[in-house]
């Protein structure tokens, strides 16, 4: 390819970017959410095991405007949702960035199941808005977005493909290592896929429900052609339960020498107020690459994150 032709063909993603962004703020707005624009710095981010926060003049940008959009939940908002930017530090590859763009919508008095048809309508209504309904072309595959969507449990996952039972014999480092290398590869062909009902210890910010003789996070990811789209779950509103998670996570990061972030004081007092709710967050960038037919997310942004001055 000349670079005649790849600057046409970026300017075509470029293009093909504006109209799925258009289409998202299109479907919620249709829908009754509220667009929101929340701080981009905070002094104190969500803790959590696997995110390194990128430091700002003694605050820190955001990960995720979660906390700060759960804060609304709790003073009466109830369907939100926002396109950020965002920021991880360490991230750089074919499907990261240190600096990427999320959607995450929450539903106030909602669960699991109302996120995932979200999911449903959402893809549909934008894969029609910009032609890509309802199949199209993604390398060598044929995508489609048509439901049935697969669920698949992470145990039946991880028992079909990794060949183990990570809810009766969990390890962080294992479960994370084959989730990538062993389940991720196959969801998602033709159509997306939801993987449902994590490990306990998966759960962050997640409430937690019994399933059988399990113990599972009320969390959801949602995959497509291998690729991780988006991340959601039951939301946590037990102010003692979270206030524990964050003191074990922060003990953790001390150990391992990163960043031990402040306490999060405003948040956790706003979970006395919030009752229950469903948030998840989408990775725009990850999406665009996916309806562009686009090998990376450098691809997809006017400018790669480690791009010349």
């Amino acid at each position: 390819m000349t670079a005649r032709d790849s600057l046409a063909a970026k300017r075509g993603r470029l293009a093909m970017r504006s109209r799925i962004l258009h289409a998202i703020r299109l479907f919620f707005v249709e829908r009754g959410f509220l667009e929101v624009q929340t701080p981009v710095r905070t002094p104190a981010p969500a803790p959590e095991d696997h995110i390194d926060a990128v430091r700002s003049e003694g605050w820190y940008l955001q990960t995720s405007p979660e906390l700060y959009m759960k804060r609304l939940l709790a003073v009466g908002y109830e369907q939100i949702f926002q396109i950020a930017p965002v920021f991880r530090k360490g991230e750089r590859g074919r499907r990261h960035h240190p600096e990427f763009t999320l959607l995450e919508w929450y539903r106030r008095g909602e669960g699991v199941e109302a996120l995932m048809q979200d999911c449903e309508d959402l893809l549909q209504h934008v894969c029609r808005y910009v032609d890509r309904f309802p199949r199209f072309s993604y390398g060598e595959q044929i995508l489609s977005v048509c439901p049935p969507w697969d669920r698949w449990t992470v145990r039946s996952a991880f028992q079909k493909w990794a060949g183990w039972d990570p809810l009766t014999a969990y390890e962080a480092d294992r479960f994370n290592e084959y989730l990538v290398t062993h389940v991720e590869p196959h969801l998602g062909f033709p159509r997306p896929a939801f993987l449902c009902d994590y490990p306990p210890q998966e759960a962050a910010l997640a409430r937690l429900a019994q399933r059988g003789e399990f113990l599972v996070a009320e969390r959801f990811e949602l995959y497509w052609a291998g690729v991780e789209l988006a991340n959601g779950f039951a939301e946590l509103t037990d102010r003692q339960e979270q206030e524990r998670r964050f003191r074990e996570t922060l003990t953790r990061r001390g150990r391992q020498g990163r960043d031990v972030y402040p306490w999060p004081h405003r948040f956790l007092e706003s979970l006395d107020f919030l009752d229950s709710a469903a948030g998840i967050a989408l990775g725009v960038d990850r999406l665009v690459m996916l309806l562009t037919h686009a090998p990376t997310l450098d691809d997809v942004t006017a400018f790669p994150p480690d791009h010349e001055p």
